[in-house]
């Protein structure tokens, strides 16, 4: 069989490692992408859950709100899922913040990490084959530039290759997370200030949440999603504080948490919630006031720099080139 593919490797002007080496990484990916199928299966529980409902609205707002928890990852998974529970918690709650909150939403981006940790180096070794094929003429002198390289340059490269594409994902999922902290730090005052208009209007406060996020679906839909996940959850029988600190957790946002904490307290003690919701909007905006003169007396710090390289050359410029014009004519003349 090493005499047959010797003999096709030199039939293509090619060398038989090269060959060898492109065959595993098909094949690799090619068992990657079967492995893969079982997990494409939803869990049926959670799927006839999210059904119930009446009319499209409410299907739409139901859907992806109640979720049976994640068990532990398959054989050939835990391979690359890590296997320490608080590594995998933690990325579990890094893709929650992200707006992944689904059952499978660690293998799933498990898998996306696996593909592309393969893909890319597999479309590399494309490429060398490409590029070695008698007859094939790739534009941009990629045949010339793609059939120098060494064998160590090519090594190289796909290890750099692997490496992007497998942790290229974490830190697309870190920017997104970011992003989504901005949209509910940005977003989470109006609902507050809905919050406690519709609580002052007479609304219990499940039906004042509920009415708030089905009002911010369209504006706000990061909110509205955390909103009347908490309230699914309630009616299927959680405990309330459960779910509120669990939306603070998924969203990794401090107000977010302390509006929970200022709920479960008013609920606990028996305060009036629409005093409770008053008084910590106005902290709310306080404390957003405050951010805000943090950013604005930040800004010469940060403009200095600016100016100091901008300025700075065309005031040594005039100050020292009178004297250099005046010492080059006195000495040059």
């Amino acid at each position: 069989m090493l005499q047959q593919l010797e003999i096709f490797a030199a039939q293509l002007n090619f060398s038989a490692e090269y060959l060898l080496i492109l065959g595993i990484a098909i094949g690799s990916l090619l068992a990657v992408w079967g492995i893969g199928a079982q997990f494409v299966q939803g869990n049926a529980a959670a799927q006839r859950i999210s059904a119930i409902g009446i009319g499209r609205r409410e299907a739409r707002l139901d859907r992806g709100l109640l979720k049976s928890p994640a068990g532990e990852p398959g054989a050939v998974m835990k391979a690359f899922i890590p296997a320490d529970l608080s590594k995998r918690s933690e990325l579990q709650r890094r893709l929650a913040q992200a707006g992944f909150a689904q059952p499978g939403a660690l293998a799933k981006f498990t898998m996306v990490r696996i593909v592309l940790g393969l893909i890319l180096p597999g479309f590399l070794l494309a490429l060398i084959v490409i590029s070695k094929t008698p007859g094939i003429v790739m534009p941009l002198g990629l045949s010339s530039a793609i059939g120098s390289l060494s064998n160590m340059q090519t090594f190289q490269f796909l290890s750099v290759l692997v490496g992007a594409g497998y942790f290229g994902p974490v830190y697309w999922l870190n920017g997104r997370v970011s992003e989504r902290r901005r949209r509910i730090e940005e977003a989470f005052p109006n609902a507050l200030d809905l919050m406690q208009i519709s609580v002052e209007s007479g609304l219990g406060f499940d039906a004042a949440m509920t009415r708030v996020g089905n009002e911010l679906e369209q504006i706000s839909p990061d909110i509205a999603f955390e909103f009347l996940s908490v309230q699914r959850q309630v009616q299927a029988g959680r405990d309330r504080n459960a779910a509120m600190q669990d939306m603070a957790t998924r969203t990794g946002v401090e107000t977010v948490g302390s509006f929970a904490n200022v709920a479960q307290q008013s609920m606990q003690y028996g305060t009036s919630m629409a005093k409770a919701l008053t008084t910590y909007s106005e902290e709310l905006r306080k404390y957003r006031e405050m951010r805000a003169q943090e950013m604005a007396n930040k800004l010469p710090v940060k403009m200095s720099a600016v100016l100091a390289s901008l300025m700075l050359p065309a005031l040594i410029l005039l100050t020292v080139g009178p004297v250099l014009i005046r010492y080059i004519r006195y000495f040059g003349g």
